[in-house]
């Protein structure tokens, strides 16, 4: 393949004054740089399509898996706000409602400062993942927050505690953006669903884990320390497992090729194959005949066509699956006690639906790859707006847990479906940027939305809630059905051509 390429670019080389190649006469320069372009993008297009027939052995999911457990400690430190909420109140740091619309002494200052960090993750650095490699940035974002959440633990004011949960939110926003397109660049095609769902199932088990634990603790003082510092220490193992898992991660195939770093894609891609083959027990299937990648899409192509329709389509998702599915995740324990239930109950009660996270994505294993992506979106979400609104005029124990659990299955298919959707939609040498500027939409959405949320539970109660939430996700309904493309078992490249 390479020496292929090669001779491909000594031709094109050759052409150097030797009239037009692109409709104009093109000087020396020009045309090195046109034939190194066109080098890059076959060898880009050739390494997709090694990895795209590649069968799904246990090299392959052992890279998801090593990637999930990166996962895991993200999505740990992500969901502890609304479990240890209970715990700032009852220490005296925060409190349980709001003093007007933008307080900064309340629950909901802690979750915007959590969400305006992740903001700044997304969208401001988003970029680093695109510059320095999908490999590199998953290991030093995942360090970033673990320091951060370190500080914030030992913090005594509203102000410091805000602050150090902002800076973790810096570092889980690029934690963010790098896993998931990291892994749709990793594994073939024909498993992308499944990668995702995988990843996402293992990843969800920190829910349960930060809920039953804040279970235990938040009500006590362990040795003399409030039980929510030991909940958010816990999730700081983290940074023992960042540097083992690093080493057994190659960089992103498909990201080398995109920088013209052919012979070290090629040597990920040799690696890899002769593993997977070795696992198959046959010869590998044949590469299908490669078409050039585009090699050189700027972050300002996502105003053009086809870009623009998924640009629009994602900004309107994330900023109402965001008020959708936070409104009720990072609120769980305080809308139990607003039903009527006690702070300890209510913490029970929270660990016993948080065991449904992982099995949303458990449940996608077995329809990732079979329906559309956006189909699954558009049916949990009419779920969601069911139970929803079933959750807010229930009071039965049994009633009120069950619902719950409903909400969690729904939100967490629409999690995982929409990490494998938003990065199948964008090329690969923009991936990281432009998940990351759609996927910022939903950051902010959520500074402000927990605002809200707190807002609406103090004017209108349980009930205004869920109205709230019910309206975005019909909106987000609406946006996926009518802009989103399909893509299921289609090549990155080629739903990006």
């Amino acid at each position: 393949m390479r020496s292929s390429n090669q001779a491909v670019f000594a031709a094109r080389v050759a052409t150097v004054g030797h009239g037009p190649t692109t409709g104009s006469d093109l000087t020396g320069t020009q045309a090195l740089d046109e034939a190194r372009d066109y080098d890059i993008a076959q060898g880009a297009a050739g390494i997709s399509a090694r990895l795209d027939r590649l069968p799904a052995t246990r090299a392959i999911w052992q890279l998801v898996m090593l990637l999930s457990l990166g996962l895991f400690f993200e999505l740990y430190d992500l969901m502890f706000s609304g479990y240890i909420a209970p715990g700032l109140v009852r220490s005296g740091i925060l409190t349980a409602t709001t003093h007007g619309l933008f307080g900064t002494s309340g629950i909901a200052s802690f979750i915007a400062a959590l969400f305006a960090g992740l903001f700044v993750g997304t969208a401001a650095c988003g970029f680093l993942a695109d510059r320095f490699g999908r490999r590199a940035m998953f290991t030093y974002s995942l360090l970033w927050y673990t320091v951060a959440n370190v500080i914030m633990a030992f913090q005594d004011t509203a102000f410091g505690l805000n602050m150090w949960r902002f800076i973790a939110g810096v570092g889980l926003g690029l934690e963010i953006v790098t896993i998931g397109t990291y892994i749709s660049e990793l594994v073939p095609k024909h498993i992308r669903g499944r990668a995702s769902a995988c990843s996402q199932a293992v990843g969800f088990c920190a829910v349960p884990l930060v809920a039953f634990l804040s279970y235990l603790l938040v009500p006590h003082k362990p040795f003399g320390i409030d039980g929510w510092r030991w909940v958010v220490l816990t999730g700081v193992v983290g940074a023992g497992f960042v540097w083992w898992i690093r080493l057994r991660l190659p960089e992103s195939p498909r990201w080398l090729a995109q920088k013209g770093r052919i012979d070290e894609a090629d040597a990920v891609m040799t690696r890899l194959e002769a593993r997977v083959q070795t696992e198959y027990g046959r010869a590998l299937p044949v590469p299908s005949m490669p078409e050039p990648v585009r090699s050189k899409a700027q972050f300002r192509d996502l105003l053009r066509a086809p870009y623009r329709r998924r640009t629009l389509m994602l900004i309107i998702f994330h900023v109402f699956q965001t008020m959708g599915y936070y409104g009720f995740a990072n609120w769980i324990p305080t809308l139990l006690i607003k039903q009527g239930i006690t702070v300890t109950t209510s913490l029970m009660y929270a660990s016993i639906i948080a065991i449904a996270a992982p099995l949303g994505p458990l449940l996608g294993l077995l329809i990732a790859d079979r329906f559309e992506r956006k189909t699954v979106i558009i049916c949990m979400a009419a779920v969601n707006v069911v139970c929803g609104i079933a959750f807010s005029q229930a009071r039965e124990t049994v009633l009120l847990v069950s619902l719950g659990v409903c909400l969690v299955l729904a939100g967490n298919i629409i999690s995982y479906s929409y990490h494998a959707y938003q990065a199948e939609l964008f090329p690969t040498s923009i991936r990281a940027r432009a998940v990351g500027f759609v996927y910022s939409w939903s950051r902010i959405s959520a500074v402000f939305s927990a605002f809200l949320i707190a807002a609406c539970l103090r004017l209108f109660g349980v009930n205004g809630v869920f109205v709230f939430i019910s309206g975005a996700m019909l909106i987000v309904i609406l946006a996926i059905a009518t802009l989103g493309p399909r893509t299921r078992d289609v090549a990155l490249e080629d739903i990006s051509r």
